[in-house]
């Protein structure tokens, strides 16, 4: 019986133990995880009944193989969600599926609003050039971003810097507006220092020209128009968020035969003289253990994963130590109503405004995002009508000042900074509070970085090691691409193909977000 030893029990981890129990019987799977629970950053937290999305999570991909996977994990409403009933809103229901307010194994489709708020005003996300877009810019300053998007239009950058990828799509004018601020405030550093790689992977296909494109598909294409993953309009959602897909992979994968490990922080590895993986050690419980396999799956942080590897050449060492991280705590507040009004013609419940993030574009203020947990599904808030559950997500690094602030001294902050926004009326407002800190949430395109495709190369040479997901590869994959590396993986392991280009080359072709295939 081949043994297989999967490190992580997130998107990437419980994704490849799935696929291996379904596809052989005879294959032994036990997967190590650090925290008490599965889902990693795509997990959802439990807060006197109410829940938090640790990272916000839109169930879309143009990865049929993906979306197929989740609609058999839990399959898309047939009937209408409780908004959805209580405003009279129309969905493109499917047919048999089941009834959101009767099951809860359920895919909501829910409408994506997200938008930037900048100078007290909402402008669309990604930025769109409605009528509201310019007026809320202004005559001079929307002259000013026309003429510095035919500037770079005429005289591109090269782009050895995400600021210049940007400026290359958006003109200088917008991206100082849009990107800038924002992206400093994302990984503690500018645009300028950062690879271009980043914006590659996160936004390809996403410029002016996209967006003018999918404005005139809009009118004359109808449904089937091509449009890029940044601008959908609609996606899928479990009824209580990402979290709960996760629990139900890791209730199949238990059933199928396969461990699911708690407490267990993998922290050596063992090789055989042919350069295999052998064996890891992991801590449980303050007690170290050992657990041999034929094959090992490593969704863990490529620097963890070299720190506990034996005989590994000093350039090696030195650069996956240096490879950075930006982590991230997100503050979920509980108010009675937000102080922003609902402008747009969206309905919504208690007519609260319908986004379900707020990219916040103010340098003054430390917050980033703002999550409306009431329009992510109603299900997420135990009184949706009565009350609204934000979270508010904040970039730092591990042990700076504000990791090191109390619950509350956090909480009292982000207080403050949405009512000097203009998005609560005061701090009376808040009925309660909650915060979550999350370790190497986004690793990060700069400092050695550039030494990837060396360290890639090495850990290449453990032959029956696979690097999977987020962190295991170091690149700031959506939650569709974790799972594609668990599925290339897994295709590897079951037809015994060595070459491992495959797992790595997820989300690396620019034609991945263009058309679905």
């Amino acid at each position: 019986m081949k043994k297989i030893v999967i490190v992580g029990a997130g998107p990437a981890g419980l994704t490849a133990a799935y696929e291996l129990l379904k596809a052989d019987k005879e294959i032994q799977v036990t997967v190590l995880e650090e925290s008490d629970t599965v889902g990693g950053i795509s997990r959802t937290v439990q807060f006197q009944g109410n829940r938090m999305d640790i990272g916000g999570h839109r169930f879309f991909s143009k990865d049929r193989e993906v979306m197929d996977w989740w609609e058999k994990m839990m399959p898309v409403q047939g009937a209408a969600a409780f908004d959805d009933k209580q405003l009279n809103r129309e969905k493109n229901l499917k047919p048999g599926g089941p009834d959101p307010e009767q099951e809860d194994r359920v895919m909501l489709l829910r409408q994506r609003v997200s938008r930037i708020y900048y100078n007290h005003k909402f402008f669309d996300y990604p930025i769109s050039l409605k009528w509201q877009t310019l007026k809320n810019m202004g005559f001079f300053c929307t002259i000013k971003a026309g003429f510095s998007y035919l500037a770079a239009c005429l005289h591109k950058r090269e782009e050895s810097s995400l600021e210049n990828f940007y400026c290359n799509r958006f003109g200088k004018v917008l991206y100082s507006m849009f990107f800038e601020g924002y992206t400093e405030k994302l990984w503690g550093r500018h645009p300028r220092e950062i690879s271009s790689e980043w914006g590659a992977q996160r936004v390809k296909g996403l410029s002016i020209m996209a967006i003018l494109k999918d404005m005139v598909g809009k009118l004359f294409g109808g449904k089937n128009r091509k449009v890029e993953t940044s601008l959908i309009e609609e996606f899928w959602y479990p009824k209580y968020g990402p979290g709960q897909l996760w629990e139900t992979v890791a209730e199949e994968v238990e059933k199928a035969g396969g461990k699911i490990l708690f407490g267990c922080r993998a922290e050596g590895f063992e090789r055989s003289e042919d350069g295999k993986i052998s064996a890891i050690l992991y801590e449980r419980e303050n007690i170290r253990e050992r657990i041999e396999g034929d094959v090992f799956l490593s969704s863990m942080p490529v620097k963890d994963l070299i720190a506990g590897m034996p005989d590994v050449p000093q350039n090696i060492y030195e650069a996956a130590q240096g490879l950075p991280y930006r982590d991230f705590v997100t503050v979920g507040l509980l108010v009675p109503a937000l102080k922003l009004k609902n402008e747009t013609k969206i309905k919504t419940l208690n007519d609260i405004v319908p986004d379900c993030w707020i990219y916040v574009q103010d340098t003054k203020v430390k917050l980033g995002r703002i999550q409306v947990f009431n329009n992510w599904s109603p299900y997420m808030v135990k009184d949706p009508c009565g009350t609204i559950f934000i979270g508010l997500e904040y970039f730092c690094q591990e042990g700076d000042d504000f990791w090191n602030m109390s619950e509350k001294e956090c909480a009292d902050l982000a207080v403050k900074e949405l009512v000097d926004m203009g998005v609560l009326n005061s701090a009376s407002d808040v009925i309660s509070y909650h915060r979550e800190r999350v370790k190497k949430a986004y690793p990060a395109y700069f400092d050695t970085y550039d030494q990837i495709d060396e360290i890639r190369a090495w850990l290449d040479k453990c032959e029956n090691l696979y690097c999977i997901g987020r962190n295991g590869q170091h690149r700031y994959n959506n939650m569709d691409h974790s799972m594609a590396t668990a599925f290339e993986a897994v295709r590897n392991i079951l037809t015994g193909r060595q070459d491992k280009s495959n797992v790595w080359g997820v989300n690396t072709e620019q034609e991945y977000h263009e058309e679905r295939k």
